[in-house]
């Protein structure tokens, strides 16, 4: 697929255009030679070299072609037959956040009532009395299904204030001491928008979902800007580590994002968005700053529909199968959606919303739709966060309507555990529907949504490919019509991701003039069997044509 925008020249065209116009000969400062290069450029699927000037790909071709930039400075690494693919780029996360929960208490595997306990606990010995513990990233399906009560952990956190949240982070757990401290009781009203859990007798379990959760993160103090940088710094290598270069953050932090862009101390490139409902926030910086540059991108506005299947706040068409009286949660109203997004549509802002349950994909394409037709014709590029479960006959609507489907397949492998309890075996034939997705014209972008999934992109294209679920109890796929191939998955972590924050003239293929960002895999994905996908390493990630991460010594 070419996407829109992208000029297709062949390599030796820009090489001789580029040594036309200087009587010296140009050198390269780096040369790789011996790869099996993935450009994701499709008039030039393949290559076996490349030259870096600077920051920038200089050549990209065959050995000898790129040999020709050599010079007598020019460095020369052999990559020994490694696959090497432009760097990944993770189009949906919550960087920062990711970082911090690197250094809290790890629930995402515990696998019952007492680990879950256990684990809190003795995370709570290592801190001082008052410290808040956060994160954690739980999963009560893991041990049945029952929701974790605040009863559990009192005993174990006497003396620290706990605010932790589900692996969706749309649902949070809170002992006694945060509900003391935020002035939350038995009393405290419902919120729209959100749910608060109670016992039979109307006490408080500490489980509150969505805007609910507000009632008690407003009392979390914020991290110091050190503590905020540090957690950028550990984001940044972990992400390294999984060969992705480039990341859609989804609001917040943009302090710490641009102190490290001043320091010159990024290793990521990082599109943060802002909320949607403060698009004037975002009016406001362009008119003063602008809206940054190739190492730290504005332009986006970010906003929900709804909540989290796993937390049955999904806005659904019709009821879930485990709960018939229930269809989710709506967090922000429909005309408040409207209205937001007509404005900064106006402004020239490209809007993307979270959306999961069917119907609030519907109610979400439908407000694009009017929007697009009511301040005309532009490159928009609306994107929908997750678009996880769809109506049959919303699907087509997203490749007409030119919106993008930004969406993450770890999450699939994690959802079709259970997912099928809570929608049925009818739902589920549409759900996470990739293939159909591609075929009927839309563009798929490729992400994590870290914290709630690890930001693994060899995880997710093993997903994609394969649809195998985590507890290995669907070996031909869960909803195997949807599957997709390995050059599909590619380039929804790359080009298309690029496509996504308008940056494909500058990243997402490996072609002259664009940015040396690229990640070294130990194994050519589109040849090893796809099961397999998943054992392959990241050897290395290049990012500006500097190695940022290595997992061991190649041969230079």
């Amino acid at each position: 697929m070419k996407i829109p925008g992208i000029l297709y020249i062949p390599i030796l065209t820009i090489m001789v255009a580029t040594t036309s116009c200087t009587s010296n000969r140009i050198t390269a400062d780096l040369i790789l030679i011996h790869g099996s290069v993935w450009t994701g450029n499709d008039a030039q699927p393949r290559a076996e070299a490349l030259a870096i000037s600077g920051d920038t790909l200089l050549a990209v071709g065959s050995e000898k072609e790129v040999l020709k930039f050599k010079g007598k400075d020019t460095k020369l690494i052999d990559l020994e037959g490694k696959f090497v693919t432009p760097g990944f780029i993770d189009s949906h996360l919550h960087f920062l956040t990711g970082g911090f929960n690197l250094a809290s208490v790890q629930l995402r595997d515990a696998s019952s009532k007492e680990e879950f306990i256990r684990r809190i606990g003795e995370y709570a010995k290592t801190l001082r009395p008052g410290e808040w513990i956060t994160g954690g990233d739980w999963d009560h399906t893991l041990w049945g299904g029952e929701l974790p009560d605040r009863n559990w952990i009192d005993p174990v956190t006497p003396e620290n204030p706990v605010f932790i949240n589900r692996l969706d982070g749309h649902m949070s757990l809170t002992n006694s001491m945060a509900l003391k401290l935020a002035g939350v009781d038995d009393k405290v009203q419902e919120v729209e928008g959100g749910a608060i859990v109670r016992d039979a007798k109307g006490k408080l379990t500490g489980i509150f979902k969505e805007n609910a959760e507000g009632l008690v993160r407003k009392s979390v103090p914020e991290p110091s800007p050190e503590q905020a940088d540090t957690a950028l710094v550990n984001a940044m290598n972990y992400v390294a580590s999984k060969g992705v270069t480039s990341v859609h953050h989804m609001v917040g932090y943009l302090d710490a994002m641009e102190r490290a862009r001043d320091k010159q101390t990024l290793i990521t490139r990082i599109y943060c968005m802002m909320p949607l409902s403060r698009w004037k926030d975002l009016k406001n910086k362009r008119e003063k700053e602008g809206l940054g540059d190739k190492w730290v991108k504005l332009g986006g506005l970010k906003e929900f529909v709804d909540g989290s299947l796993g937390s049955h706040t999904a806005l659904m068409l019709s009821p879930f199968a485990d709960s018939p009286k229930d269809k989710g949660i709506m967090v922000n109203s429909e005309d408040s959606l409207y209205k937001w997004t007509l404005e900064a549509d106006k402004e020239g802002f490209q809007v993307m919303i979270h959306a999961i349950g069917d119907r609030a994909n519907r109610i979400l394409l439908d407000i694009y739709e009017s929007v697009a037709l009511l301040n005309g014709p532009r490159d928009r590029r609306f994107r929908i966060e997750h678009a996880q479960h769809l109506a049959p006959t919303d699907i087509p609507r997203f490749g007409k309507l030119g919106v993008i489907a930004s969406m993450q397949p770890y999450h699939l492998m994690d959802d079709g555990r259970w997912a099928e309890k809570f929608i049925g075996p009818d739902r589920k034939k549409t759900t996470y529907a990739f293939k159909t997705l591609l075929e009927t014209g839309a563009t798929l972008a490729f992400g994590s949504d870290w914290y709630v999934a690890p930001p693994t992109p060899l995880d997710g294209i093993w997903g994609a490919v394969t649809r195998r679920t985590l507890d290995d109890k669907n070996p031909d796929g869960w909803v195997p019509e949807e599957k997709i191939t390995v050059d599909q998955a590619l380039k929804a972590y790359t080009i298309n991701g690029a496509y996504a924050s308008f940056e494909e003239k500058i990243k997402g293929t490996l072609e002259p003039g664009k940015l040396a960002d690229f990640t070294v895999i130990s194994d050519d994905l589109t040849k090893i069997d796809p099961v397999q996908i998943r054992e392959a390493k990241i050897l290395q990630t290049w990012v500006g044509g500097k190695k940022v991460f290595e997992l061991k010594d190649l041969r230079d």
